[in-house]
């Protein structure tokens, strides 16, 4: 016990002294987590602990608390408005993949069949932890390309019982693949039915008491009761424990609970995932991955580059190519699910331990590359296509006062900019959607790229000094955020905001808006002084 005590505090300064100097340099510190892990285990001499079903139960539920809060932002009815990324998206990308690396593993490589089918399976997830942490983080999730790498990811994880059962029946002797099917299907009806129906219920009594209670310790202590119970629910019937965590998630989504909920699970769920990247690290040999160093870096650039060009080709069906090449170039890695079909498949003995290193390798690399990447996933489309819309001047507005700034030149967008200018207003357009923003080059408007909810954006276009910000963002969560970047950012600006009904005016009266427009009200105004107009004619 006194051991693990000292393990336990080494790793913990070993991670806040790494992480603050890669935060000093702009790393993210995923990275430092997994360096923990690596020198944790080379410093005492724990390799023994590498395959821990303990040490991986604690990391997996890292995932289990990051899909409970990916739930929350999840209700029904956006499941239902995402079936496309999710359902259209992520099978087409799974099946896609896994149809062609396994081609290559098994005719190029010469690997056997099922080894193949087995590793193409693997390779075909993407890495959940790491991209949907940063999504998170940078808010880019409710962008157009986070939403679709969002929707793919949480297809993959539902892939992943499948594909774990599929493990279990290559071999099993007792039971066929019909069977393993009808069983997994009943399951699933089982746990959805239960966690919907009695779940709600019981979900929605619990955190309606607790808070009412007026302490902090029970509302938490209820929290963390709901996650594990479904985790474990979800675990017992067969399934993920992200599964069952995630369906908690979209239940308590429905709840007007969700965002104390959200709020207050935020530390434990960075505190575990922190524990999931330090096992993660803790699975690097070294003296290996020097031996092989070669190989590991160009089967993982052929990985990338495969993964990133099917997921472009499936995403570019549905979506403008600027966000398909950044939801490619998100989720091109491979992800930590891929541990567990790796541990599964060396459990029965289906692939060598020589070729199990190596991948496992593979994967630990690819997932402390990732936060690179993601981080440059802007830059790297500016140079892909190098349009006029994604130039910046930002000089231009070195010296410029009382100036408008119009967020979002969507439909709603266009119209105000007509009126702004037949009233002779000058104004700038700024919009994080690059298709909107080809609209406002071609219209011949100035013109900025960006996310108006980061504080950099906020300086650059000097909204301290502006007159007026109108808010024409479409996506009501991406405008709260909005809102409170600026109205946290200065007190001197007119903040007028267009929304929908009255449900999204009451989501905003806690920011600090100048004025509110309910466009639909304004709408029927204009139609009854039009038809009154008519009759007095």
């Amino acid at each position: 016990m006194d051991l693990a005590l000292y393990y336990g505090l080494f790793a913990l300064t070993v991670s806040v002294v790494i992480n603050l100097i890669l935060k000093k340099m702009g790393i993210s510190q995923i990275i430092g987590y997994i360096i923990t892990g690596t020198v944790l285990v080379y410093a005492f001499d724990l390799h023994h602990l590498t395959d821990s079903h303990v040490l991986e139960l604690i990391g997996e539920f890292g995932i289990v608390f990051l899909m409970f809060t990916i739930g929350l932002e999840i209700s029904l009815a956006k499941m239902k408005q995402m079936r496309q990324e999710v359902f259209f998206n992520g099978s087409l990308q799974v099946g896609v993949t896994t149809v062609l690396f396994y081609l290559i593993i098994h005719y190029l490589f010469h690997i056997d069949t099922i080894s193949s089918l087995i590793i193409a399976l693997a390779l075909s997830l993407s890495s959940t932890a790491v991209v949907l942490t940063h999504l998170k983080n940078s808010k880019e999730i409710h962008l157009p390309y986070g939403q679709r790498s969002l929707g793919i990811l949480i297809f993959q994880d539902l892939a992943v019982i499948p594909i774990l059962l599929f493990l279990g029946f290559l071999t099993s002797e007792e039971m066929s693949l019909q069977a393993v099917l009808v069983e997994t299907l009943m399951s699933a009806v089982v746990v959805l039915g239960l966690l919907f129906i009695l779940g709600k219920r019981v979900m929605t009594w619990m955190l309606r008491f607790s808070a009412e209670s007026g302490v902090e310790e029970l509302f938490m202590g209820s929290v963390f009761v709901i996650v594990f119970g479904a985790a474990l629910f979800g675990h017992s019937m067969g399934f993920t424990y992200s599964l069952g965590a995630f369906v908690a998630g979209m239940i308590i989504a429905e709840t007007r609970y969700h965002h104390k909920v959200e709020a207050d699970i935020a530390p434990f769920k960075d505190l575990l995932l922190g524990a999931f990247f330090v096992t993660v690290g803790m699975k690097i040999d070294l003296s290996y991955f020097a031996a092989h160093i070669g190989t590991i870096v160009l089967l993982l650039f052929l990985v990338f580059l495969i993964k990133a060009i099917i997921i472009f080709a499936t995403l570019m069906i549905t979506s403008p190519r600027d966000t398909s090449l950044k939801g490619a170039l998100a989720i091109s890695q491979i992800g930590e699910f891929s541990f567990a079909i790796f541990a599964v498949a060396s459990t029965y003995g289906l692939l060598e331990p020589d070729l199990i290193q190596m991948l496992i390798l593979m994967v630990v690399v690819s997932m402390i590359l990732t936060p690179f990447l993601i981080s440059k996933v802007n830059e790297i489309v500016i140079r892909v296509f190098k349009e006029k819309v994604y130039e910046n001047n930002f000089a231009a507005l070195e010296q410029r006062k009382n100036h408008v700034v119009l967020c979002g030149y969507g439909t709603s967008g266009r119209f105000i900019a007509q009126k702004l200018e037949k009233r002779g207003v000058k104004y700038l357009v700024v919009d994080n959607n690059l298709t909107q923003l080809k609209w406002a080059v071609r219209d011949d408007k100035e013109a900025y790229f960006g996310d108006l909810s980061k504080k950099m954006m906020l300086d650059a276009l000097h909204i301290e000094d502006a007159a007026t910000v109108i808010l024409a963002v479409d996506n009501l969560e991406k405008k709260r955020q909005i809102c409170e970047a600026i109205t946290q950012h200065t007190d001197n600006v007119n903040l007028v905001v267009e929304v929908r009904s009255q449900a999204e005016k009451r989501y905003l009266s806690s920011c600090r808006i100048s004025t509110l427009i309910n466009s639909k009200k304004e709408v029927a105004k204009i139609i009854v002084e039009a038809t009154l107009r008519c009759e007095l004619e």
